[in-house]
């Protein structure tokens, strides 16, 4: 666990040794927020697209005054969640590989 951020350690590495697909997104979305994208980039390639994405979910929000400025349509959850998965299996065949995929 990244020691200035609080938190769970993720229960599936915590279990099986095997990082979930959204590990240390949280820690890249932080470090990209904060204007560090190239550690964002190290955490995890999709922070800096999560931080982009609340930033404008945020704005719109206060905008419009509505905690959903727009709806979530199914078909864009699926490519998200198509490409986080995609991503992910990329990062285990390269660490099965011996490469260093995902931070220690």
């Amino acid at each position: 666990m990244h020691p200035s951020l609080p938190g769970w350690d993720c229960p599936l590495r915590g279990l099986t040794g095997i990082p979930c697909p959204t590990c240390f997104l949280t820690r890249a979305t932080s470090a990209a927020l904060t204007g560090n994208l190239s550690e964002s980039l190290h955490w995890h390639a999709f922070g800096p697209i999560a931080a982009a994405g609340l930033v404008g979910w945020s704005v719109l929000a206060i905008q419009r005054r509505e905690l959903l400025p727009f709806p979530l349509r199914a078909g864009t959850l699926g490519w998200g969640a198509g490409a986080l998965l995609a991503y992910w299996a990329v990062r285990l065949g390269l660490s099965f590989t011996g490469l260093q995929a995902f931070p220690p």
